[in-house]
């Protein structure tokens, strides 16, 4: 079974700030984690592998710090990660998010289940 599981960084404080110019998130010198819901996406794919076999594709949208996010996931028993990070994705509405994920997906090709949090 090959699972996807989309994942993202979040600030690990409640504490951000947003940029008044570009109202986007401004990440410098905060600490970020994997949002908690995607845990336990992560856990649920892993269980899924565990049952069933094959492997698990973690999937992310964001800067490049974003790849603590994949490193974590690899750290949990993921075998492959992407990350998909350009400047034009910055303050990227839901909409273009998804679209660009879905092509992200289209492009690791072979699947079974996508897994996402909330």
């Amino acid at each position: 079974m090959n699972i996807i599981v989309c994942i993202k960084q979040v600030p690990a404080s409640t504490e951000i700030k947003i940029d008044p110019e570009t109202g986007t998130l401004m990440r410098e010198g905060t600490l970020s984690t994997v949002n908690p819901f995607d845990r336990y996406a992560i856990e649920e794919a892993l269980r899924l592998k565990e049952t069933y076999g094959g492997k698990v594709t973690v999937l992310s949208m964001g800067p490049p710090q974003a790849e603590y996010a994949l490193k974590f996931a690899i750290s949990m028993g993921c075998e492959h990660a992407v990350l998909l990070s350009d400047k034009t994705f910055a303050g990227a509405d839901t909409l273009a998010t998804s679209f660009t994920l879905a092509c992200g997906i289209r492009k690791i090709g072979s699947f079974d289940i996508i897994i996402c949090g909330v």
